[in-house]
């Protein structure tokens, strides 16, 4: 009896997971799926895992989550157009001369590089092909993240790939707003507005909140919560329409950028 019952669960797995993998997921987030649909969908029917990852620090007027809000809003507009899942948000980074704000949360980096390996290699192992990162922190973090997904993808024999969206789109602040951007400016800002506008208080803002970093003087903790890219320019404008403008053209933008860069991939028939 014993021997039937084993001999028999691969085979009703199978027959499961056939029939899961010929529909639509049900959801695309991994937090939300159980082990039976999943088994069904990767790596038979997505090969694609996106990780939103971030930190928690002063944001001027915005909140102190928005480096996890936006790449989290960014990757459910992505899944869809990417077949892709979506790996649970790691809301915890290097947050560096900010950390001195109330509510921001910074770890080591060396915490940070170990974590992020464990991660990138449970994805890879649970049979993911292209691993990508929707990073929505930069400084110290964004090297710690090429490091880290170059090693994985070495190791693993998977494809992986670091996006720091402000920095893929800097042209679209441009476009948008006619000048550069910075860090709660006038890009983070829109693009936070589109995602969470009932989180963001204009009322509370101040220009005096925003300034830029200047050559030869290091303060810490740095006084700006809003850093500008360049002096004078990038101050929030908090204006509806081009908050609505910039999200769906930054979305557009990000989503050409990873397929193009797995076509390439797929063309050159690399870790098939």
């Amino acid at each position: 009896m014993k021997t039937r019952f084993a001999g028999a669960v691969p085979i009703l797995l199978f027959l499961a997971g056939t029939a899961l993998s010929a529909q639509e997921p049900s959801t695309r987030e991994m937090n939300l799926l159980g082990w039976q649909e999943f088994a069904g969908l990767v790596p038979e029917r997505v090969e694609t895992v996106l990780i939103p990852t971030g930190t928690l620090e002063a944001h001027g007027v915005l909140p102190n989550g928005s480096d996890n809000l936006a790449p989290e809003a960014m990757a459910r507009e992505l899944a869809p157009r990417l077949d892709a899942l979506i790996a649970p948000t790691l809301n915890y980074g290097v947050t560096g001369s900010l950390d001195a704000f109330p509510g921001t949360f910074s770890v080591t980096a060396e915490t940070y590089e170990a974590l992020m390996e464990e991660i990138l290699t449970g994805l890879a192992r649970n049979g993911f092909l292209n691993l990508v990162i929707v990073n929505g922190h930069g400084g110290p973090q964004t090297a710690i993240l090429t490091r880290v997904a170059e090693r994985v993808g070495r190791a693993e024999g998977v494809r992986t790939l670091v996006t720091n969206w402000w920095s893929a789109t800097s042209d679209l602040t441009f476009e948008v707003f006619g000048e550069d951007g910075g860090h709660a400016g006038n890009n983070e800002s829109a693009y936070v507005q589109a995602v969470a506008p009932e989180h963001v208080h204009p009322d509370r803002y101040d220009p005096d909140m925003a300034s830029a970093r200047r050559p030869g003087v290091t303060p810490f903790p740095f006084p700006s919560s809003i850093v500008l890219y360049q002096d004078g320019q990038g101050y929030p404008d908090f204006d509806p329409e081009d908050a609505a403008t910039y999200y769906a053209a930054v979305n557009d933008r990000m989503a050409e950028l990873i397929t193009e860069t797995i076509r390439r991939w797929d063309l050159a028939g690399l870790m098939r």
